[in-house]
């Protein structure tokens, strides 16, 4: 019998260490394999930064970690992250575990790092083509997409045409997004997805 992998996913984390002391607690507790961070992780006040505990909190409890940027990060940072603590971002790119295929793009239409709609759509299918043929198949953007209910949680941010295109072609099991903080722990179903926004709260599953 495989053994199930768990995942916590989170994001719009802005640099809060309590906050990120209570996720890493929650992964210890839960028995988390692999925490997703998707993006938003630089604090409020210091645009395109790294908290220095961004990841050192789960690396200690053995958890494998992997990154997005949102929209206050770029990608270079990113990069920098991945070369420092050795991890590898799914940012266009993709993980697999067993049957379990990760894949991913960070970035949004606004804020000050903004992705375009293209740049978006083609790293998730950079991503996709990777894992296309696992059983299991999980997105993780920091966008919501464009007509979901997340959606209707702002008049701020408008959900990505790019990651609701994504979800129609790809028709990925799973969809970790962040973005809209109204809309933490919203869950909802586009087709045969189920979309999670994982802002702050976090989410932990197990496939």
């Amino acid at each position: 019998m495989k053994q199930p992998l768990r995942i916590l996913a989170c994001s719009d984390i802005h640099g809060d260490k309590t906050l990120l002391e209570q996720l890493a607690v929650q992964a210890d507790k839960e028995k988390a394999d692999v925490v997703i961070i998707a993006g938003d992780f630089a604090p409020r006040d210091g645009v395109n930064t790294a908290p220095p505990y961004l990841v050192g909190r789960f690396l200690n409890k053995g958890k494998k970690v992997f990154l997005l940027n949102g929209n206050w990060e770029s990608e270079s940072l990113l990069k920098m992250i991945e070369d420092v603590y050795g991890l590898k971002s799914i940012h266009g790119d993709y993980a697999t575990f067993g049957d379990v295929g990760i894949f991913g793009c960070g970035g949004a239409s606004i804020g000050p790092f903004a992705t375009t709609e293209q740049e978006i759509f083609e790293g998730l299918e950079r991503g996709f083509n990777k894992i296309k043929n696992k059983p299991v198949k999980i997105m993780v953007t920091h966008a919501h997409p464009a007509g979901s209910t997340i959606e209707k949680f702002t008049n701020l941010f408008p959900g990505s045409i790019a990651v609701r295109k994504a979800i129609d072609e790809f028709q990925p099991d799973i969809v970790f997004c962040g973005h809209v903080h109204e809309a933490q722990g919203i869950e909802e179903t586009i087709g045969k997805t189920k979309v999670i926004n994982v802002a702050k709260t976090g989410k932990v599953i197990e496939v």
